[in-house]
């Protein structure tokens, strides 16, 4: 196996809504507002070779969207996934298998794109298969109003009308209400997470000997690892607190490696234990790690 970080693009978004009831004058040291109080976000992917699959995990924004759909989130930067892919030799037609932690626009949007004369849509990756699980789909396809605005039905219904969806088995809670697979039929572990969205999927992998975690929106910057640090967004709060808290601990007690997908400035980062509570220890680079 072989582990491939992938930057899609990177966007802002409001710095109060991305921390929730944290006041902004404790937020900004670790993520800095502009003027517009917007902050630095990225859409970062991973890409996994193995064997004779190649896994992409969440897409990005894409770029179907109108200029003022994009106008709300302020694109910035040079990155792109196109751009990411032939950077290590490959194309969205290489693609066997896209894995989406949960269908909000910002992690499934670059799943789907517009058809040559841009009359309707079509797969961005022609020869792969989508996977999410079936309760987060009937949650996205039938959205409640908070979220109707992340799940867009240009970005889902096209996987289904073109026969590529496949649904990802959801265990049976543990005792505390997590769920983890051990290792799915994609080759690594996923941990169902319920706070932010319903059954958002967390990968696990095993890679050079280190636990590598894809952190999507359970964690999704550097600046949000202590406990209150919850996102506006997240549909259920509460549960966040408590799946943050039962992942945080696991995380220091088996040296997880944490892989943030919006962190615009920090690509992964092990914990520690201290008087506060688990804080961030160390902050690594993709490529200092395993390069």
């Amino acid at each position: 196996m072989t582990l491939y970080p992938i930057e899609t693009g990177n966007f802002k978004l409001d710095g109060g809504a991305m921390f929730g009831v944290v006041p902004k004058t404790i937020w900004q040291k670790t993520n800095p507002a502009d003027e517009k109080n917007m902050i630095d976000i990225a859409a970062r992917s991973l890409l996994i070779e193995d064997g004779n699959r190649l896994i992409l995990i969440d897409t990005g924004l894409g770029h179907k969207q109108s200029d003022k759909f994009f106008g709300y989130y302020y694109l910035w930067g040079d990155f792109s996934l196109d751009a990411s892919l032939a950077k290590y030799g490959f194309h969205k037609d290489d693609i066997t298998d896209v894995f989406m932690t949960h269908l909000h626009f910002d992690h499934c949007g670059g799943s789907i794109q517009w058809n040559k004369d841009r009359t309707g849509y079509e797969p961005a990756f022609k020869n792969a298969r989508f996977w999410t699980n079936q309760a987060h789909w009937e949650w996205a396809t039938k959205p409640n109003a908070r979220e109707k605005a992340s799940f867009l039905k240009e970005n889902l219904l096209p996987m289904q009308e073109s026969g590529q969806l496949n649904f990802i088995d959801t265990p049976k809670s543990d005792d505390r209400g997590h769920t983890y697979i051990n290792e799915s039929e994609l080759g690594f572990g996923i941990l169902f997470v319920d706070g932010h969205t319903d059954k958002q999927m967390l990968p696990h992998f095993t890679y050079q000997g280190k636990k590598l975690v894809f952190m999507a929106d359970l964690i999704p910057t550097a600046g949000h690892i202590p406990l209150p640090y919850v996102i506006g967004y997240d549909t259920r709060p509460l549960l966040t607190l408590a799946e943050k808290e039962v992942f945080l601990n696991k995380a220091v007690a088996e040296e997880y490696l944490l892989f943030f997908e919006h962190d615009a400035h920090h690509e992964i980062c092990t914990l520690q234990h201290t008087d506060k509570g688990v804080r961030l220890h160390e902050i690594y680079t993709f490529n200092e790690l395993f390069n």
